[in-house]
């Protein structure tokens, strides 16, 4: 007869899946551990949604950890066991230091400390510990298949829509010990996601008053520092004031600004106390608490967060922890956002000197351009140049470099001044190819050099990704102009660049140049150049693959001469309503926004 299942036998089990990754220890690091497994755990069947719920929250909880107290690079391991628990394992290279746990520990941090830590994954793992090797930490917690029982949910079913969604309610005296405990630790976890991926400390700030008004205090303010801000004293008024009560922000601010928080010595993030304003909250206000929390990342303040309540009941040691806890995350994400406001900046200022101030007027011809980067925080790969070369010649290029950011600037900072000192010392089109081709040779073989001298230097440890030598190598499209009358003379020569397209005022398109090697790649390669004559009224095209090679679904814009036909149809329009016609066509193409740099140039002789 045939054995009868057992209930945990006739269960549906869910399938062995498993992941790792490294991050870099950053405040995008928990946003990215748990979109990572969120997303592995979306395609494993038999995972239940409360499971999945209390994965993320400890991942993101350990993640974050890992970031505040050590600051390395995090490296994440996951599985989903056949018997459907999920065990996660969180490392780090900072063994001094043991992890953070507000409900006891011995002690061993600088200063007190207050905050959840890891109490969330006490709270939702049935075990976890912490396994120290020469020179790493790890944290590891395993989570049974179908979450943890908490007996202080309001029901079996409880996932992390305990935190409301997030959404602002008031604050109640005898509301705080219900609220603060699943939901509380789920609110923590995603506020740490929200936080995490925001790159504008304005919309930071701007968020963290959603999140704590009304719901753990009446009201808020964040003052923010920078360099330039007097040592130990965040100066002026606060940056941002929020209050239960729209009508008493203003008054509020003016109070706050005659009491700016004055923090004590070192860099304990709080809470300490600070003056009430009863004056500004009006007769419902006249008694209350008011904390001050020092906002600090990397060692280095970036701001004050005071708050407050009304009434006599103050805050309860819970929420004091629970904002403390917020506190460090909204740190990590003003920092991350003034990181990334930096790189912006210098990312902007290196864009502009890649690229030139103005394109030159040339006699008898009239030009167009179209520029648009794909990343707005990085140096673009594509770059253009049309300059006078003396002796009545003009110069064009329009460029594309492998890949993006500072190795597609260094190619860019080569290959331009370049490109103008030998059109200016005489060198013709072909001629110029050839010795680009063979600096960019030479560059890359004395960066293949360094990366080996350095290789040598630290004991043959193998070099991180990114970190060897890069190839660089460029597309390029080069031209010649020399006015006559009656036209205008173009030597120029492709390589491995999509070749240019003349437009006829009758709508004839004809293909221009003859494709060749790419710059970079063949040794002692020889390129040729080919003339022709531009008519008044022909239009030259120049573009970049981002143009070419525009994506909808399998198909790309170029495909059965996609480009020449929306060419054609420009006949008889000017140089500048040329360029925006093929560029919108180029958008329409597909609904997405576009996955490469953009460039193209319209040369139309007069």
């Amino acid at each position: 007869m045939a054995a009868i299942p057992t209930q945990r036998e006739s269960e549906p089990r869910a399938r062995e899946a498993r992941g790792r990754a490294t991050l870099p220890g950053s405040p995008l690091a928990p946003g990215s551990a748990r979109a990572m497994v969120q997303a592995a755990l979306a395609e494993a069947p038999g995972v239940s949604a409360r499971l999945v719920d209390d994965a993320l929250a400890v991942v993101s909880e350990l993640v974050t950890n890992a970031v505040v107290h050590a600051g390395t690079d995090v490296e994440v391991d996951w599985r989903l066991e056949e018997t459907g628990a999920f065990v996660v394992e969180v490392g780090d290279r900072h063994p001094s230091r043991a992890p953070r746990d507000a409900l006891g520990g011995d002690g061993s941090y600088d200063s007190a400390e207050y905050g959840r830590g890891l109490r969330l994954v006490t709270t939702l793992a049935e075990s976890w510990g912490v396994t120290y090797r020469a020179g790493a930490k790890t944290v590891w917690a395993r989570l049974p298949p179908g979450g943890v029982d908490d007996p202080d949910a309001s029901a079996p079913d409880v996932a992390l829509e305990v935190a409301e969604d997030l959404a602002p309610q008031p604050h109640r005296a005898d509301g705080d010990r219900d609220w603060l405990g699943r939901g509380a630790l789920s609110f923590l976890a995603e506020a740490s996601d929200l936080l995490a991926g925001q790159l504008d400390e304005n919309l930071v700030t701007a968020l963290t008053g959603q999140l704590i008004v009304p719901r753990l205090a009446d009201w808020c303010a964040v003052w923010l520092e920078d360099e330039a801000t007097v040592r130990g004293r965040a100066a002026g008024g606060p940056d941002r004031v929020w209050h239960a009560s729209e009508n008493r922000i203003e008054e509020l601010r003016c109070a706050l600004e005659k009491e700016p928080p004055c923090p004590g010595e070192g860099l304990r993030s709080g809470p300490e106390p600070y003056p009430w304003p009863g004056p500004a909250l009006g007769p419902q206000g006249a008694d209350g608490t008011a904390l001050a929390y020092r906002l600090i990342a990397g060692g280095r303040p970036l701001g004050t967060l005071v708050l407050g309540r009304c009434g006599p009941g103050g805050f309860p040691e819970e929420v004091t922890g629970l904002v403390e806890d917020l506190g460090r995350r909204v740190a990590l994400a003003i920092g991350a956002a003034r990181q990334y406001a930096r790189q912006a900046t210098i990312s902007a200022v290196l864009q502009r000197g890649l690229l030139p101030g103005a394109v030159a007027e040339i006699p008898g011809m009239s030009s167009a351009l179209v520029y648009e980067p794909c990343d707005k925080g990085g140096p673009s790969g594509d770059f253009y140049d049309l300059f006078p070369a003396g002796d009545g010649r003009w110069c064009f290029a329009v460029g594309d470099v492998q890949g993006k950011g500072p190795e597609a600037a260094v190619v860019i900072g080569l290959a331009r001044p370049w490109l103008r000192l030998l059109a200016r010392e005489g060198y013709r089109v072909a001629d110029v190819l050839d010795r680009l081709n063979q600096l960019l040779l030479d560059d890359a073989t004395e960066a293949a050099d360094a990366a080996a001298r350095a290789l040598v230097a630290a004991g043959g440890r193998p070099v991180a990704a990114g970190d060897g030598p890069q190839t660089r190598f460029l597309s390029l499209l080069y031209g010649e102009l020399t006015p006559y009358d009656g036209g205008v003379r173009c030597t120029l020569a492709s390589a491995g660049h999509p070749l240019p397209l003349v437009l006829s005022p009758d709508g004839t398109v004809r293909t221009v140049a003859r494709p060749q090697t790419l710059l970079g790649v063949v040794e002692d390669e020889t390129y040729t150049s080919e003339s022709i004559d531009l008519r008044p009224g022909d239009s030259l095209l120049c573009v970049t693959d981002g143009v070419t090679e525009r994506r909808s679904g399998s198909r790309q814009f170029d495909d059965g001469d996609g480009l020449a036909h929306a060419l054609s149809g420009c006949a008889g329009l000017r140089a500048e309503e040329i360029a925006e016609r093929i560029r919108r066509l180029v958008h329409d193409f597909s609904g997405g926004p576009p996955e490469d740099d953009l460039a193209l140039l319209v040369l139309q002789a007069e």
